[in-house]
């Protein structure tokens, strides 16, 4: 009986309608890569092992496949279910390295100490970088970021929260380092917003 539950866990939750939900996903997030700072709804199209939420989980499930390796935050590694769940449900393998990541899902961003351990791609390849999928608990209440950059008229804000630690020093470094550098998308409680590479981050208010 011990094992009844994970193995539950693990092979249940994903999509039941696996082209309509990747779909609806897909557009959601490419808009909000392409309007970055905007804040675009997200279904409810998963039910993954906790500390994995519905959105981050409705993300990877949609982007990864057996050609993109996973990196997982350890607060997503303390137990195998969140890593079995997305082996079945992507065929992607996980990585215990940042730098071999093409996506990268994180738990508890505030205890994620670089954003340049990720690989930031190369002048030849800038695509060859990781994507980072960050749980965050709002969009709205956080610390308020101030953008501009390609897709947004004027500037844009949002407030996601919580965030790696020195974020603003962190998220310029990686700004500077363009074409190259990881592009971060923002997983809240249904919704999703991104930060491209070519955003460039204006103010941050603590």
């Amino acid at each position: 009986m011990a094992h009844t539950t994970p193995s539950t866990t693990i092979y249940e939750g994903g999509f039941t309608d696996p082209v309509g939900a990747s779909q609806t996903v897909f557009r959601a997030l490419m808009d909000a890569m392409a309007r970055p700072g905007s804040v675009q709804a997200l279904p409810a199209v998963t039910a993954p092992p906790a500390p994995l939420t519905a959105s981050a989980s409705a993300l990877i499930a949609t982007l990864a496949d057996a050609d993109t390796p996973v990196w997982l935050d350890p607060a997503l590694t303390k137990t195998s279910a969140v890593r079995d769940w997305i082996i079945f449900h992507t065929g992607a393998p996980i990585t215990a390295y940042q730098s071999e990541a093409a996506f990268a899902v994180v738990a508890a961003p505030e205890r994620l100490s670089a954003l340049n351990g990720f690989a930031l791609g190369t002048q030849e390849f800038p695509d060859r970088s990781t994507t980072v999928i960050l749980q965050v608990s709002t969009l709205t209440d956080g610390a308020v970021l101030t953008l501009e950059g390609p897709g947004i008229k004027g500037r844009e804000s949002l407030a996601p929260d919580p965030m790696p630690q020195h974020f603003a020093k962190q998220w310029t470094a990686n700004r500077q380092a363009f074409p190259r550098g990881i592009d971060l998308v923002l997983a809240g409680p249904g919704c999703v917003a991104a930060m491209p590479r070519s955003t460039r981050l204006i103010r941050s208010e603590a």
